[in-house]
């Protein structure tokens, strides 16, 4: 295991304590002044993405005194940390923008004082800054085709939004409401927002099923949509699950594999052959942006975009993992033994790229 610590590092959605002054570089022996700029965290997917930023710093202890911040939903109070983590002396910032325009004013002033600055997950557009993101078209574009598939291209569907206002939500929902529209039997009755939240998600689902029941839903599309349909399906009696994408849940992933296979699995956190296609954005891009900053900051030429990896998984091919190393990723196992880790952790943390972060690293913010 890695060792060093993350300066100040703040855990959840704590903020920092007051934050020191004068700019770090590790060219004078002294690690660089890296803040992390978060926005919402009112999900799993945030916390195990915070996880993998804290163990890459962690891997880097000699480079990295990393530093954490969260503005929550609100654009302009992250405009304001992402000024005063300039005026810290920060060598880098690595954002989870809530906005991908808002924010640019104070992105462009970072950059004019040489602060180098990452979006991950959800993008910005000022040319300056440096993104590292998920192709949230071709993950939407690919769960709605499977699910319309499902549906034999007819009946009535659950359309879960998330985050307003993210580019991550934006684009997905553009990109999959485009898919159902060239269905015109596939009708979509309901559009709760579950803010990519499990609870958030649970509650608007029962909202729904207050006015209908699921004898007259035939598919479910969205982030966090999954878990929650499939569990408020089996607690009201019904056996046929429905068709959903697309979360990356390790709950979702545990339902696809078949009924029986997880010895000691009880509950709706247990196989039971559900009919779904997991794709989600990859937990590890704030890693992967720490990782490339580091690299800017050494003089070296790094990509504008970067891609994250895009696994899809169904229930055919959903694989477990008895222990989350290395070797059982690489030998292309997707879905972690309930005893491992909760419903709500995110199970696609593969990458051939960050060989120092792994199941460790995402569960609890250690590197490897």
């Amino acid at each position: 295991m890695g060792a060093g610590s993350i300066r100040s590092l703040v855990a959840g959605a704590a903020l920092l304590a007051p934050l020191g002054v004068g700019a770090a570089s590790a060219a004078d022996g002294e690690p660089y002044k890296i803040f992390l700029s978060m926005s919402y965290v009112g999900n799993d997917w945030q916390a195990e993405a915070q996880n993998m930023v804290s163990a890459m710093a962690r891997a880097h202890p000699d480079t990295v005194d990393l530093q954490i911040q969260v503005a929550g939903p609100v654009a302009q109070k992250q405009i304001q940390q992402i000024n005063a983590m300039v005026q810290a002396g920060a060598k880098a910032i690595i954002v989870y923008p809530i906005s991908p325009t808002a924010l640019n004013p104070a992105i462009k002033n970072a950059c004019n004082k040489g602060v180098v600055v990452f979006a991950y997950d959800s993008s910005v557009t000022e040319p300056c800054a440096y993104n590292v993101v998920t192709d949230q078209v071709a993950l939407a574009t690919q769960s709605a085709e499977w699910v319309a598939e499902q549906m034999g291209h007819k009946g009535n569907l659950i359309f879960m939004t998330g985050v307003p206002g993210t580019s991550v939500d934006t684009d997905r929902n553009a990109a999959a409401r485009k898919v159902f529209a060239r269905y015109p039997d596939i009708k979509i009755v309901a559009e709760p927002n579950g803010m990519w939240s499990q609870a958030v998600a649970r509650k608007a689902l029962t909202e729904v099923l207050a006015t209908t029941n699921w004898d007259s839903i035939d598919g479910v599309w969205g982030a966090t949509a999954c878990v929650q349909s499939w569990s408020l399906q089996v607690e009201a009696g019904d056996k046929d699950l429905v068709p959903c994408g697309a979360e990356g849940t390790n709950g979702m992933r545990v339902m696809m594999l078949p009924e029986g296979s997880i010895e000691g699995a009880s509950g709706t956190y247990a196989p039971m052959g559900a009919p779904g296609i997991s794709l989600e954005s990859h937990p590890g891009a704030g890693a992967v942006a720490l990782k490339l900053a580091l690299d800017v900051l050494a003089g070296k030429t790094v990509a504008k975009t970067t891609l994250m990896p895009l696994e899809a998984v169904t229930s055919s091919t959903a694989k477990l993992c008895k222990e989350g190393t290395f070797d059982e990723l690489k030998a292309g196992c997707n879905t972690f033994d309930p005893a491992l880790v909760p419903s709500g952790w995110f199970a696609n943390i593969a990458n051939p790229d960050t060989p120092e972060i792994g199941f460790q690293a995402a569960l609890v913010g250690q590197p490897e």
